[in-house]
């Protein structure tokens, strides 16, 4: 087991992982057995994923992965994600993914391991070292690092610290365009040791948003150096994966996204139906993988006593053909969703979740402020039946995002091929 790296060892006492010190110990590879691979022969690309819940984290993967390898068949990539759902995905070309233990965060804002019997502290030391064996044998040109600057847990510092030393990899931090208020942001950033991280162990960051928009680092204490280092690439533009039904009657697309926590705007979207027997157009309800059990099992009771009215599907892994013939969409206000109204030009209502992170009401209500979606808010409009029937009835009047002006928010993909080809020695 040599040239491994040992985040901690099975059942030893540490501390905290949520409080960094950045002394994990690093074991450096059998150098000799390293490949002498350049830049020119292959282009390597891994991707780190946390995913600890939902499955915004792997689709922006997916979406980001696919562009860096499309057209170019000297590149490949590998996605590290601990979404228990990543083998439903199709990946693109070239693209694989390897699939970490995974956790679940319970109501505290504490984590159990998912399925292997092994503490917290284990299961965060065996992905440690799973990352770590996978860089090493994969020996990528670029590792792009989704929203975590230290990993779940520190798990990804021990191995950041390595790549270092190494100085073969570039490294890169990806930030979506908005992750939560500034002042609870610079607080979770502190304890984690991020900023530290930002600072010392990435090349660059890229944000996938439109700084006029909004800036996911408002209040962070960020150098000079750091922000000189920030790109700002527009959002991620989704691409059709293949024809939409024109068999289908016209109709309204309902998601919650992951699903696990959609609960409450999927009830109210089926209360609406239910008041309403003149309410169009019919409604397909994309239920997402993480709404399950019981609740699942009641919500499709209620469907089935809609009449047709509004048909229920579990899980769409190609939701971007549902989105291409919808005529309109109710949503919650997660970035991929949001990528894909802008995308597809859809007037949209989104029901923005405000728990535990005001992510999706500061990006909804921005986006509405700028005429490019509806936002259903719960202290300005109620959560109501009545207020969802007048919100799903106003669709039609809506402006669609192109009329204010989305076609320029969306180039992030190409900025990133710009990007990551020119951190790879492709400029």
């Amino acid at each position: 087991m040599q040239g491994r790296l040992y985040y901690g060892r099975p059942g030893a006492s540490r501390g905290p992982v949520d409080q960094p010190t950045g002394t994990g110990q690093i074991a450096m590879p059998h150098s000799a057995n390293r490949h002498n691979r350049t830049a020119s022969t292959t282009r390597r690309v891994m991707f780190y994923s946390h995913d600890t819940f939902g499955l915004g984290h792997l689709r922006r993967s997916r979406a980001l992965s696919a562009a860096l390898t499309e057209g170019d068949d000297k590149a490949s990539a590998i996605i590290l994600t601990g979404s228990p759902v990543a083998g439903r995905f199709t990946f693109a070309e070239r693209v694989d993914h390897i699939r970490l233990p995974g956790v679940t965060k319970l109501a505290d804002g504490s984590y159990v391991s998912q399925t292997l019997g092994l503490d917290i502290d284990e299961t965060t030391s065996l992905r440690a070292g799973l990352i770590q064996t996978a860089i090493e044998q994969y020996e990528p040109d670029l590792l792009i690092v989704d929203k975590e600057p230290t990993g779940f847990r520190g798990e990804l510092l021990p191995t950041l610290e390595w790549l270092r030393i190494t100085g073969r990899t570039r490294t890169v931090l990806g930030l979506r365009d908005v992750l939560d208020e500034p002042k609870v942001l610079a607080a979770e950033w502190a304890r984690k040791g991020a900023v530290e991280a930002t600072e010392r162990l990435y090349d660059e960051t890229w944000v996938y948003g439109v700084r006029d928009i909004y800036d996911p680092t408002a209040g962070l204490p960020l150098s000079e150096k750091a922000r000189s280092r920030m790109h700002w690439t527009g959002y991620l533009r989704r691409e059709m994966t293949e024809p939409a039904d024109p068999a289908l009657e016209p109709y309204i697309l309902i998601t919650p996204g992951g699903g696990g926590d959609g609960e409450a705007m999927v009830s109210l979207v089926l209360q609406a139906y239910e008041s309403d027997p003149t309410l169009s157009p019919k409604a397909v309800l994309v239920y997402g993988p993480f709404l399950s059990g019981e609740v699942r099992d009641a919500f499709d009771e209620r469907v089935a006593r809609l009449n047709g009215r509004v048909t229920a599907v579990g899980f769409e892994s190609r939701i971007e053909t549902l989105f291409d013939g919808a005529e309109g969409v109710v949503c919650m206000g997660g970035y991929n969703t949001f990528c894909e109204v802008l995308s597809f030009d859809k007037r949209a209502v989104i029901v923005p979740r405000t728990v535990p992170r005001l992510e999706q009401w500061i990006r909804a209500s921005r986006a509405e402020e700028l005429g490019l979606v509806r936002m259903l808010d719960e202290t300005r409009d109620g959560l109501t039946c009545d207020s969802m029937i007048a919100a799903i009835r106003n669709l039609p009047q809506q402006n669609r995002p192109s009329e204010a002006g989305a076609d320029g928010l969306l180039d992030g993909l190409n900025v990133v091929v710009e990007r990551g080809r020119a951190l790879m020695g492709r400029q």
